[in-house]
């Protein structure tokens, strides 16, 4: 009987996936630089594991069933572990836990990989790097111009540009619903998906009822013709989104004319969960969305509730298309070359890369220069 070929040693589970110099570097150099952003801003990083409790973890995700996650058994306790698939979620407990007295507005910051159990269509990547920031204790007005304003400074850091920001607002059918525009319960979530797929058809097909919605698939597009749309849309149904519109406006406000801005006012994929307010971030040459934000409320143990807002950026695109590569001077240390010489260069920003042998040769190991006495030479 012949024996059984060995096991491929290089193979990774698929959507799985190494980085190797120079990307790891790179990814490391990005992930520092908006890190290095949001802090500036006043937010705080916490470390969340990368595994918790399967039903703690599931209470928090809302959204995500047991079905959906990587899951094993923690041999200490015997209780089921996941492995998370999202980092917000996480940031929801700490804020309701170990920082629950803390001191509101809570900023807080964080960076990590998450793992989904499946891939989606165009990302098949099942390993992603997120991060963000959550101000947690309000979702005001004040409190969206500040996270929309960080998000979008988090990725100018990264080196970014032609940076689309578009904006939605996931409890605009909810609202109408319940007073200027009446839905029966029954007819809410079919009208919120044939708005959400621009249905303009389906929503006929509802009936009288749905078919008063169709204005709002028209309010779609570039902001500011998008928001008279809107507001003509308010005038006729009483007022009820008066301040939805202003708190829009006050967001818009303050952005930088190189940034552009979209309103999809009923755009719920992604957003199902959110609040009063959302919105997700493009980028010129990247297919899909590089970040997503908006308003939500965190449950407490005691039953209470509290608001809170953040974004959340996915910056893997970014690093595999060279974003946060920065050139780095590496100069090869013969044998017998001068310590305290060397810690100085060290000290000025070089890597040394210090022979072991004879044989060992700089430019092969990726060296620009060489230490020639106390001078950097270049090869």
């Amino acid at each position: 009987m012949s024996a059984s070929p060995p096991p491929d040693m290089g193979l990774l589970p698929e959507g799985l996936s190494d980085r190797l110099p120079p990307q790891a570097e790179a990814s490391a150099q990005l992930v520092r630089h908006v890190l290095d952003s949001v802090a500036s801003y006043g937010y705080a990083r916490v470390m969340p594991p990368m595994a918790e409790f399967e039903d703690s973890l599931l209470v928090r995700l809302q959204s995500t069933s047991a079905q959906d996650l990587m899951r094993a058994t923690d041999p200490a306790s015997g209780r089921m572990l996941a492995l998370r698939p999202d980092i917000t979620a996480q940031i929801s407990r700490i804020a309701a836990t170990r920082l629950g007295k803390a001191a509101r507005p809570l900023r807080l910051s964080y960076a990590g990989q998450v793992l989904k159990l499946r891939a989606d269509q165009l990302r098949p990547e099942r390993e992603e790097t997120q991060l963000g920031a959550e101000l947690i204790g309000t979702d005001s007005d004040a409190a969206a111009v500040e996270i929309v304003g960080v998000a979008i400074a988090a990725l100018q850091a990264a080196g970014v540009n032609g940076i689309t920001i578009d904006f939605t607002l996931p409890d605009l059918v909810d609202t109408l619903a319940a007073g200027p525009m009446p839905l029966s319960p029954d007819l809410i979530e079919p009208v919120r998906a044939r708005l959400d797929a621009k249905d303009a058809g389906g929503l006929v097909a509802l009936g009288p009822q749905a078919a008063a919605y169709l204005p709002l698939i028209q309010a779609t597009g570039p902001f500011h013709p998008a928001m008279e749309r809107l507001e003509a849309i308010d005038a006729a149904t009483g007022g009820a989104l008066a301040g939805r519109i202003a708190a829009l406006r006050a967001i818009a406000k303050p952005i930088g004319w190189d940034i552009t801005l979209t309103l999809d006012p009923t755009e719920r994929h992604g957003f199902e969960y959110q609040r009063w307010f959302g919105f997700s971030i493009f980028a010129e040459g990247f297919v899909g969305e590089l970040g997503r934000g908006g308003s939500y409320t965190i449950a407490h143990k005691d039953g209470h509730s509290e608001p809170a807002i953040g974004f959340s950026l996915y910056p893997d695109p970014l690093i595999d298309a060279g974003f946060g590569a920065e050139e780095a001077r590496r100069i090869f240390l013969p044998l017998g070359h001068d310590a305290e010489r060397a810690a100085t260069l060290r000290a000025e920003g070089w890597r040394t890369v210090a022979a072991l042998s004879e044989a060992d040769d700089g430019r092969t190991l990726g060296c620009t220069h060489w230490l020639n006495g106390a001078d950097a030479t270049a090869y």
